[in-house]
């Protein structure tokens, strides 16, 4: 069984989950937000030396006609970072309309289900990104054999 860790990256936030590859599932963790455009690399790192994630993987956005969105340059920048600070293999993979999904994911939780591991409600903008981390990180996990 091996923890990996999942990215749904945004310009100015970043959501973060956590799964293993047993039960090809992955929980929403928290959203980091950046600092004038830059990740909150210190919170990346407290999540990865807490979690010790075999590898990581990140969330490509693609638009409906199978192209790379304008911003996705940043995303690749992302992931390569990622794999030269910490030295863990960064898997992509396709991200499209995973904000959708988690908005309506949460749309449907009763009251209260969303309590982060603080125990403190998120607001919805921050749970959407951690639940789309989630659903990047399990379309992955499904995907291997």
């Amino acid at each position: 069984m091996s923890t990996l860790l999942g990215f749904d990256f945004g310009p100015r936030k970043i959501g973060v989950a956590v799964g293993q590859t047993l039960t090809r599932s992955a929980t929403p963790l928290t959203t980091l937000r950046g600092q004038g455009e830059r990740p909150d690399w210190t919170g990346i790192e407290a999540l990865i030396a807490e979690w010790k994630p075999a590898a990581l993987v990140v969330g490509l956005p693609f638009n409906m006609d199978d192209t790379e969105v304008e911003w996705s340059p940043r995303v690749h920048r992302f992931a390569r970072q990622l794999e030269g600070r910490y030295g863990l293999k960064v898997h992509l993979i396709d991200e499209r309309l995973t904000s959708i999904e988690a908005r309506r994911q949460l749309e449907e939780r009763p009251r209260g289900a969303e309590r982060g591991r603080s125990g403190r409600k998120p607001s919805t903008r921050d749970a959407v990104d951690a639940v789309a981390a989630a659903l990047i990180l399990e379309t992955w996990l499904c995907e291997q054999d």
